[in-house]
């Protein structure tokens, strides 16, 4: 599978600490490999859109849509507790 990124999603990997975009990218590198890959705790967020959600860390979550052969990712967010 192949990643892509919303220009929103781009945008805030920009903004991130290093040690957060160094992490996002471990992980985008697992979601594009294995979407049940274990440390992604991947699944859905929003069933009628089809939207999901990954961990990136256990304060950081990034939300992506599944279009044909393309994990597209659309946002990167702190998790809220």
């Amino acid at each position: 599978m192949r990643l892509d990124y919303t220009k929103r999603a781009r945008g805030v990997l920009t903004r991130l600490p290093a040690p957060i975009r160094k992490a996002f990218y471990k992980q985008a590198a697992l979601l594009a490999e294995n979407l049940l890959h274990p440390s992604l705790h991947a699944k859905k967020f929003d069933e009628s859109n089809d939207f999901w959600q990954a961990r990136i860390n256990r304060d950081w979550r990034f939300y992506f849509v599944i279009e044909g052969d393309r994990y597209i990712v659309t946002n990167i967010t702190p998790h809220p507790k």
